[in-house]
């Protein structure tokens, strides 16, 4: 299987904050055309299409042709991964700050 037809990973995909950005600015509106993403940024346009190919491989933003321009949609599905492994820790840290509570309460 070549690397364009694996599914790039959600995390790796987040880890640039240049496509976190990305996100929260496809977050705040129905959709895109590359030349109103670019003008927020920067770098070339060239750039930005690169780290929205990287979003693209992630499935989190999709792609709709209107003539010769290509608009851009967030799909925040795939970040449900990025909750639950996070919420995983959130109940993680809250058993100890539970647990460090009642020992802190016992030394009283």
């Amino acid at each position: 299987m070549n690397e364009k037809s694996q599914v790039r990973d959600v995390f790796a995909a987040v880890a640039d904050p240049t496509r976190r950005e990305l996100l929260q600015m496809l977050a705040d509106v129905e959709e895109l055309p590359l030349h109103q993403i670019t003008v927020h940024f920067r770098m070339g346009r060239t750039a930005v299409s690169k780290h929205l190919a990287v979003l693209q491989d992630a499935n989190l933003v999709i792609t709709r042709r209107v003539g010769r321009e290509t608009r851009y949609r967030l799909n925040a599905t795939p970040l449900k991964e990025i909750q639950d492994w996070v919420s995983y820790y959130e109940g993680f840290w809250k058993e100890r700050i539970d647990k460090l509570k009642l020992l802190l309460e016992e030394k009283q």
